[in-house]
């Protein structure tokens, strides 16, 4: 079953998410080609410089503070990162509170931490570090290309750009509705958490987390 289901799926276009959650690593595992806009309009609110994790409180957001030099028509390629002492110690104290009872946090926690307290300038760059060492510990063999210019349209590929976001999830041809549960830190006071950012699925599955995104496809009911 899993076979034919990658084999419907043709190239995707995905939003440059920050610490993306398991659907969008799920696309770029299955996909043929990924491709990922940085040339678009920044639009607030959404997975570009938002991630979710769970807390003792259960889910939580977290938001990178950016300044768009250009005002609402700034491009996504020269969106800057907020004063870090604003917002780094938060996030990071936030994680660390969340995850460092789970199984692999401190086998992971060196990198990202480095990423956190030496921020680039440009979102871009951030959220490029992040994929990066998020692709590098899952082990997963996947190569994606950034866009050179904006299209607002593709016929040659789905286009998750407006379909991948935190806040308000939209439901659509290639909604992935199912997510299988694991352990997560909470289990004991929560119910199983799909969706999160990388990082619940790193710390928690640990060498592990290539399988689970494995048995996860786009589309899948």
């Amino acid at each position: 079953m899993h076979t034919s289901i990658r084999m419907e799926l043709s190239n995707v276009i995905l939003p440059f998410a920050c610490l993306p959650n398991v659907e969008f690593l799920s696309w770029m595992i299955h996909a043929p080609e990924v491709l990922i806009e940085v040339h678009e309009t920044f639009p607030k609110q959404t997975c570009r410089n938002r991630y979710s994790i769970l807390t003792a409180s259960g889910p939580f957001i977290l938001t990178i503070p950016v300044k768009r030099p250009h005002g609402n028509h700034t491009s996504f390629n020269d969106i800057l990162i907020d004063d870090p002492s604003k917002w780094v110690n938060l996030h990071w104290r936030t994680i660390e509170s969340a995850y460092n009872k789970s199984p692999f946090f401190l086998y992971y926690r060196d990198a990202f931490e480095k990423i956190y307290r030496n921020p680039p300038e440009k979102l871009v760059d951030l959220n490029r570090q992040f994929l990066d060492v998020i692709l590098k510990f899952t082990g997963a063999n996947v190569t994606y290309s950034l866009t050179s210019e904006y299209h607002k349209t593709y016929t040659n590929r789905i286009d998750m750009r407006q379909l991948i976001m935190p806040k308000k999830r939209i439901t659509h041809n290639f909604s992935m509705e199912k997510y299988n549960p694991y352990i997560q830190v909470f289990s004991e006071i929560h119910p199983f958490a799909p969706d999160l950012s990388a990082l619940d699925l790193l710390f928690n599955l640990g060498p592990e987390a290539a399988s689970y995104l494995l048995q996860h496809y786009p589309g899948r009911k």
